[in-house]
C-alpha cells in the first residue's frame, strides 16, 4: 500500500479556523481538510507546510507550533499527517488546489463532511484551552 507523508496547518483568524474543501476527484473527493499536503524529500515538515501553503493558497505564512501527527489507513493509502498551528499568514486567499474555503468557530467545525484522518485534530481542538485555543 502506498505510503504519504504530509502535513496540514491550523490557521485562525478572528476566533474562527480555516477549512478547504477538496475538488471533487480521487478517494477523497469534496471532503473537508485542514490545508497542507506532501512533504517532498529533504524538507522538513515545516518548510513542507510554508511551501504547500504558497502554492495552494498563494499565503505566505509563518509555521508555529506542533499540534500532533495522526496516522490513518484508506483504501487506497497509508497516510502520515502532522498537523502545526500557522502563526501569522498574508495575502490573499486564492483556492489553486481547492473547491472552497470557511471560517468556521470550533463549535461549527462537525457541520463539514471530512476527510476522516482530519476528525482527530478536530477532537483535539476541541479540548485545548489556553494561548491557542480558538
Amino acid at each position: 500500500m502506498k505510503e504519504l507523508t504530509v502535513v496540514a496547518g491550523i490557521l485562525i483568524k478572528d476566533n474562527k479556523i480555516l477549512c478547504t474543501q477538496r475538488k471533487d476527484k480521487g478517494e477523497l473527493a469534496l471532503k473537508w481538510e485542514f490545508p497542507g499536503g506532501k512533504v517532498e524529500d529533504g524538507e522538513t515538515n515545516q518548510h513542507a507546510l510554508y511551501r504547500e501553503l504558497k502554492e495552494e493558497l498563494e499565503i505566505d505564512s509563518v509555521i508555529g507550533d506542533y499540534l500532533m501527527t495522526v496516522e490513518h489507513e484508506y483504501s487506497t493509502f497509508q497516510l502520515k499527517m502532522h498537523c502545526y498551528y500557522v502563526d501569522s499568514f498574508t495575502g490573499d486567499f486564492v483556492l489553486n488546489e481547492h473547491a472552497d474555503m470557511k471560517w468556521l468557530d470550533k463549535e461549527e467545525l462537525d457541520s463539514l463532511d471530512w476527510a476522516e484522518a482530519d476528525i482527530p485534530i478536530i477532537e483535539k481542538l476541541r479540548l485545548l484551552k489556553g494561548d491557542k485555543d480558538v
